[in-house]
C-alpha cells in the first residue's frame, strides 16, 4: 500500500509561510524555468520541477515534461523529500516498498527515479523541492548531488526575491511586504501628530467566476483595472496596495472613516462608468470595509487590516 508522507513538526508554521510568498497557482516565470530547464537538460532527465507542497497537493511552480500542474500530496515524493535535510533520492521506486505501489511508479508518468533537493526559506522552513524523474533507474553519485544542490539554491534565491521584494509584479502596485513597511511609517506619524487614519480593506466579488469562465487572463486584467481606478480616486498621500489574490488595502492618511466613504462613492462612480463602458460579458463588482484608527485597540497595521 501507499506510504503517505507524514506531515513536518512544523507544518502549520510552514503552510502560512508559504501561502504569505503569494506564489500558489501563480503563472509559470523565467526566474525558474530556466533552472528547471538546466536541471533536466544537466541530468538528461525527461522531467524537472520546481515542486511546492501544499496542505493537499503538491503545485507545480515550473514544470517539464509533466502536463499537469499539481497532483495529491498524499502519494507525492515531494512530501516526503521535505522531511528531511538532504537530497531525498530513490534510484529505483519498484524496489521501495514506500513507493513500489504508487499511482506514479505504476502507473504515469511511470516514475523509476527521483531526486528531490529541499527548498528553503530563510527561516530554514522547507517549502518544497527542486526534484528531478525518470522512467528508468540510475544512480546518482556525488557530483549529481552536488550540481542538483547548487542548483536548488538558485531557486532558493528566486523564491527569497519574491519574499523581499516589495512590488506586486502584475498591478505594479505595492504588495503585502510593501504596504506593511510603507503603513507602519505612517501610522506612527499619526500616532505622534495625533491625526486621523483610516483602512479601507477591498475584496473583488465573484471574481473565480471570471477566472474559471473566461482564463486567468482576463482576472488579471480585471485586477489591473481595478488598481488603475482605485489609484485615480484616492490622493498622493495614501497607500496603496494588493495584499494577494483579489484583496486590496487602502490607508488613508489624515483622514475620518466618513471620508474614507466618500473616497470609496468616488471610486464606485468609477467603476460603474467602467462596467458600463467596457462590454465585458461582466461586471467588476467589491465588496469594502472601513476601520478608522483607534489608539486603545490597534498597535499595528495588521490590527488595523484584521
Amino acid at each position: 500500500s501507499v506510504k503517505k508522507p507524514p506531515f513536518p513538526k512544523d507544518e502549520n508554521d510552514r503552510i502560512a509561510d508559504l501561502n504569505s510568498l503569494n506564489i500558489l497557482d501563480t503563472q509559470s516565470e523565467e526566474r525558474f524555468d530556466r533552472l528547471t530547464r538546466m536541471a533536466k537538460r544537466m541530468f538528461n532527465v525527461p522531467i524537472a520541477l520546481v515542486s511546492l507542497v501544499d496542505s493537499d497537493r503538491q503545485w507545480f511552480k515550473s514544470c517539464f515534461g509533466l502536463d499537469v500542474r499539481e497532483t495529491p500530496r498524499d502519494i507525492s515524493f515531494c512530501g516526503h523529500a521535505i522531511l528531511g535535510d538532504n537530497i531525498f533520492l530513490i534510484p529505483d521506486a519498484t524496489k521501495d516498498k514506500r513507493f513500489a505501489d504508487n499511482p506514479l511508479v505504476t502507473g504515469a508518468p511511470n516514475i523509476r527515479f527521483y531526486a528531490g533537493c529541499p527548498l528553503r526559506l530563510p527561516n530554514s522552513r522547507k517549502m518544497g523541492t527542486l526534484c528531478i524523474i525518470d522512467d528508468k533507474p540510475r544512480n546518482f553519485d556525488d557530483e549529481d548531488l552536488l550540481i542538483l544542490k547548487d542548483l536548488a539554491v538558485m531557486v532558493e534565491n528566486e523564491i527569497a526575491a519574491l519574499e523581499f521584494a516589495t512590488i506586486d509584479e502584475l498591478t505594479k502596485i505595492s504588495n503585502r511586504r510593501g504596504f506593511v513597511m510603507l503603513a507602519e511609517k505612517s501610522l506612527s506619524y499619526c500616532k505622534r501628530h495625533d491625526a486621523k487614519l483610516s483602512l479601507a480593506y477591498f475584496d473583488l466579488d465573484n471574481f473565480k467566476p471570471i477566472n474559471d469562465e473566461f482564463g486567468h487572463k482576463e482576472g488579471d486584467c480585471v485586477l489591473v483595472v481595478f488598481s488603475r481606478l482605485i489609484l485615480e480616486n484616492i490622493r498622493e498621500s495614501d497607500i496603496f496596495a494588493r495584499l494577494g489574490g483579489d484583496e486590496f488595502v487602502v490607508l488613508f492618511t489624515n483622514t475620518s472613516k466618513q471620508n474614507a466613504f466618500d473616497a470609496i462613492a468616488s471610486l464606485q462612480n468609477s467603476i460603474d462608468e467602467y462596467n458600463k463602458n467596457s462590454k465585458k460579458e461582466y461586471d467588476i463588482l467589491y465588496s469594502a470595509g472601513v476601520v478608522e484608527f483607534d489608539k486603545t485597540k490597534h498597535n499595528s497595521i495588521e490590527d488595523l487590516v484584521n
